[in-house]
Formats: C-alpha cells, structure tokens, sequence
C-alpha cells in the first residue's frame, strides 16, 4: 500500500451517514444554510466594521501620536493583528463558497495567517491587562518595567511565539478534493455526466496515529493558551485594578470600573461560546454520533465563532477610542480630511486660507506634548 491509500481523510472517517449499507459523509443542510447568509453577509459586516475602526488606530498612530507608552505599542499591535485578520477573513470565506478555486498555495497562507492573527491578538490583550495592572497596582515599578523597548521586544516575541503555534496549520492544511467527491466524480463520469471537481481546505495527514494526534493537540492549544490564559490573566490583573480603584479618592474612579468591567464582559461573551463549542467539539471528535447531532454541532461552532469575530471590531472602541485623547486625535482627522477636502474642491481663492487651517491644525497636533498613555481606564 502506497503512502498515498494511507492518507486519512478525517472528514470522511468520522462524519458519515451509517443509515445505509455504503458510509458516506454527512450533508449537514442545516450548517450548509446558515453559512450561505452567515458566510456573504454578516462576514461581510465584520470585516468592514473591522477595517474601518483598526485602520483609523493605525493611522492615527502613523500620521498623529506617536506610541508613547507600553500600552500604545501593544495597541498598534492589536490594531495590526485584527486589521491582518480582516482582511483574510472575506478570502477565506470567498474559497469556502466557491470550493477554495484560490489553489493550495491560498489554502496555506489564509489558514496559517488566522491562526497567526488569533493567537498574536488574544495574547496582546492579556499584555495590555498586565500592562495596565503594572500601572495602577505596582504604580512605583511601572516607570521601570513599562519602557518602550520591553514592549517592542515583548511584541516580538509574541508574534514569534503566535507563529510557531501556527506551525501546524501552515504544514498540516492540504487543498484538495475528498475522497468521496473523487467517487462520485468517477461514477458520474462513467455515466457521462458533467461534473464539476470540488476542493478542500482541511487538515490532511498521512497516517491514522498523526491524525489522531494533531486532531487533538491544535485545538487544545488553541483553547488553553488562545483563550484559557489571556482570560485568567485578564481576570487577574482587572481584579487587582478594580481593588485599587475602589481604594483611590477619585471622582472617576467609578466609571473606571464600569470601563474594566465591560472590558471583561465583552471578552467573555465574544469568546467564550465559541471556545465551549470548541471544547465540546474536540471532546466528542472521535465518536461515533448520527449526521443530526454532528449538523447541530457544526451549527453551533459557525454561530459562535461568528460572534467571536465581533471582537475585532469592538477593540478598537473598548482599547482605543474609549480614551478621551484618543478621540481628541480622531477628531483631528476627521477636520484634517475636511480641510483638504475644501482644498481641493474650494475656488482658488480660498485655497490659501484653507492651506493655512490645515497647516495649523497639523502643528498643533505635533507641537503637542502629551506626556505617557493616551488611553485613560
């Protein structure tokens, strides 16, 4: 037996139809149709929501503040990492509708860039807790530890890090056509019927002991470090920082908490069902179960996973333009681009004048000398 008839294709193994006498994958309708609205439409949504608000953080960083902070950098970071995210996100769903028509060479690159960008993303966040921990809690060792070059070095290291956990999807995801479609498409062809060959993005392994492995360590490590630890960690260090709020004499002190708290909630009702789902999932994984439940399940995972993708486009409201200088810089934007606007649309002679507002608008934006984190809690 050649290495090729010992290729496992899990998706056929598992999920099949055992009702007749000729196993072959299940149909799940049910998930097929919510995905043809979730997939074109809702997707849609997420990414335009998405892009627009990470893209305004970054430009905001690059044309108007500078990162001053520790917080700043792991921002731009997260802005970085949900903006990447985004952008694969209509391209896998594009592959996904139309049989993954990209090749393998997309297959690969969208797979592994995803598992990059979750990884990376979800653990600047819980880098952004502890940061923001180190400043209230252990406020006479922030100045210390909350330097610009340990952030950029703890930057590298996670997107290092969130690369080599996304190792296995860039070497393990295959394009190519299942088994049973490969069946159907001989006995078709065999009675002269037109058909066309689809193709799959999935995992592909070339012996049943790897399959069983890999099938259970990449969405184990997607669970413990991708939400398990920067949940804990949020828990943590918010936990901390509320204590300490309560303490302090501040007239702000209560919407600062109100600030964390929904910090928090956000995170977990973003992720949590998704990564329950997940968690059922991959317990269940190697039982049997009838085409009914595994549709159910597969309706669930597309539903929360769905809400999981909201995140991103929260982020940039929760982490971001929730700080009043923030903003302040945001509006500078909005009147940079209002200026050039009438620029260029204005008769000549008001072309000088509004030269000059722009002009003016921008010194004051870099002759500011705002001092530590723009971001207030």
């Amino acid at each position: 037996m050649n290495s090729t008839d010992q290729e496992t294709d899990l998706y056929d193994y598992y999920n099949y139809d055992n009702s007749t006498d000729i196993p072959g994958p299940c149909s799940n309708q049910n998930n097929q149709s919510l995905q043809k609205v979730i997939g074109p439409y809702v997707h849609s949504i997420i990414c335009i929501l998405g892009f627009v608000g990470n893209s305004l953080v970054i430009v905001t960083y690059a044309c108007y503040k500078r990162a001053k902070s520790m917080t700043d950098v792991y921002l731009l970071n997260v802005a970085i990492a949900d903006l990447l995210f985004v952008v694969a996100l209509p391209l896998i769903v594009y592959n996904e509708l139309t049989s993954w028509s990209m090749g393998p060479a997309a297959c690969k690159l969208l797979r592994g860039s995803y598992s990059v960008n979750l990884y990376s993303g979800m653990l600047l966040l819980a880098c952004i807790s502890t940061d923001r921990y180190i400043a209230i809690v252990q406020a006479r060792r922030s100045f210390r530890l909350r330097s610009l070059p340990y952030s950029r070095v703890i930057c590298t290291i996670v997107w290092t890090f969130a690369l080599l956990l996304s190792f296995p999807s860039f070497y393990y995801y295959h394009w190519y056509t299942p088994s049973h479609t490969i069946n159907k498409y001989i006995n078709e062809t065999d009675l002269n019927i037109t058909h066309h060959v689809e193709y799959v993005c999935e995992f592909r392994f070339e012996d049943r002991e790897t399959a069983w492995t890999m099938k259970m360590v990449v969405p184990s490590i997607q669970l413990a470090i991708g939400f398990f630890l920067p949940l804990l960690i949020m828990i943590f260090c918010y936990s901390c920082i509320i204590g300490t709020l309560l303490k302090a004499r501040n007239f702000q002190r209560h919407k600062a908490v109100r600030v964390v708290l929904v910090v928090v909630a956000v995170f977990i009702v973003c992720h949590l069902p998704y990564n329950v789902a997940l968690l059922y999932d991959t317990a269940n994984m190697f039982k049997e179960q009838s085409c009914e439940a595994a549709d159910a399940v597969q309706v669930a995972n597309t539903v929360t996973q769905t809400i999981a993708y909201l995140h991103c486009c929260l982020n940039p409201v929760l982490y971001a333009f929730i700080g009043v200088k923030f903003r302040n810089h945001f509006r500078r934007i909005v009147q940079d681009l209002w200026c050039l606007g009438k620029k260029y649309i204005a008769p000549r002679r008001f072309s000088r004048v509004t030269s000059d507002m722009y002009m003016s608008s921008r010194r004051s934006v870099d002759g500011s000398s705002e001092k530590g984190s723009s971001f207030t809690m």
